[in-house]
């Protein structure tokens, strides 16, 4: 197995879900994967039986700024990689993201929905999906509002990270009131990347997160029931603020193609549950 962008939260989990096989795992400064010879070069000799992307260019904002690097990581890179993977055979892996649609609907997307990509980000990110896609023997699965990790990683920072930081230093904490997610804890998503693959499911386009859906404080007061905290929350409207790129308001994506093909993604305050566990007994 390759694995790229293994020293990212998704990449690290992943080499760690898959110990039991030989993982090859490269960071970005162990292959540039928008080189396509150096990918094709690394491909080749690996010669893996799957190839698994967990890089990506997630600077939403810096993505306008900076498009040509945006396109270069989410869209071209995993065209290097659908190519070397199709020249040797390989399953080939790519996550992208719930940013592909424009967050006007009032119930959780799935597969057969069009996107409709509202920023450079998210355009890139679809592009990458159709590359992706086209390798033999392809899975895209889409992921949001990561968190959890494996322990030890001490990487980039997310949104629930930031919430539940501020909530015991016993911070202020602003979320939103009207932007509506689907959490996805990355141990599960990795599982279910590993079903998948060790099942021989039916290669395509999956939705990969948690079931269930909340408005950002409503997971952050959960976070705050479990850690038995009286949290001072700031209520915040998407109009409130203002951001370069434009984020879809209505996130939430149904995982019932994921439960057909046998993995049932839990309950995102099941999940929640667990990572509060896990950090507990890291700590301990």
């Amino acid at each position: 197995m390759l694995v790229t962008g293994a020293a990212g939260r998704l990449g690290a989990t992943i080499v760690e879900t898959f110990h039991d096989a030989h993982v090859v795992a490269h960071t970005r400064s162990s292959l540039d994967i928008t080189n396509s010879s150096a990918v094709s070069r690394a491909v080749n000799e690996a010669r893996p039986d799957v190839i698994i992307n967990c890089a990506a260019f997630n600077d939403v904002d810096g993505a306008e700024d900076n498009p040509v690097a945006a396109l270069a990581v989410n869209a071209f890179a995993p065209r290097n990689l659908a190519r070397a993977a199709q020249e040797v055979g390989a399953t080939f892996v790519h996550y992208s993201t719930d940013f592909v649609f424009d967050g006007t609907k009032a119930r959780p997307y799935d597969e057969s929905d069009t996107p409709r990509p509202q920023s450079t980000y998210s355009a890139s990110k679809l592009l990458g999906e159709w590359f992706a896609l086209d390798a033999p023997a392809a899975y895209v699965l889409r992921v949001e509002s990561l968190f959890g990790a494996v322990r030890g990683w001490n990487g980039r920072k997310g949104t629930m990270d930031a919430i539940v930081e501020g909530i015991e230093a016993g911070r202020d904490v602003r979320v939103f009131t009207d932007r509506i997610v689907s959490p996805s804890y990355v141990p599960d998503i990795a599982a279910a990347t590993r079903h998948l693959i060790l099942n021989g499911a039916e290669p395509g386009l999956y939705h990969c997160v948690n079931a269930g859906q909340a408005t950002w404080h409503e997971v952050a007061q959960a976070a705050a029931d479990i850690l038995r905290v009286a949290p001072r929350l700031v209520p915040v409207r998407v109009a409130d603020v203002q951001l370069k790129a434009k984020r879809p308001q209505y996130c939430a994506l149904s995982a019932q193609k994921l439960a057909a093909a046998g993995f049932e993604m839990p309950h995102w305050r099941d999940a929640l549950a667990r990572w509060f566990e896990e950090r507990a007994s890291a700590a301990a």
